[in-house]
C-alpha cells in the first residue's frame, strides 16, 4: 500500500517548518514517488484548506510554504453566575 503523496507532502513540511516550492518538489520526487508541479498544486491546496499550511508568494514563481502553528489552548476556567 502506498503512503498519500499529501501526507508525506506534510510531514516533510513540518520536519522543515517552512520551504519553497521548488523544494517540496525535489523531496517528493527524491522520496521515489513521481509527483508533477500540478499533482503538488493540488495537494497543497488541500493542506491549505485543511488550515495545516499557509502559502505565500515570494516571487512572481516561488512560493514559501509554511506549517500552522496552532497556539495551545488556554484552560477556561467556568464563571460563576452571580
Amino acid at each position: 500500500m502506498r503512503y498519500p503523496l499529501r501526507y508525506a507532502a506534510y510531514e516533510w513540511i513540518k520536519e522543515k517548518k517552512s520551504a519553497t516550492d521548488d523544494d517540496l518538489l525535489e523531496a517528493l520526487n527524491k522520496n521515489g514517488s513521481r509527483c508533477s508541479p500540478d499533482e503538488m498544486d493540488k495537494l497543497l491546496m488541500q493542506l491549505e484548506i485543511l488550515g495545516l499550511i499557509t502559502i505565500r508568494w515570494v516571487s512572481k514563481e516561488k512560493r514559501r510554504i509554511e506549517v500552522v502553528e496552532k497556539p495551545a489552548e488556554e484552560t477556561r476556567v467556568p464563571r460563576v453566575n452571580e
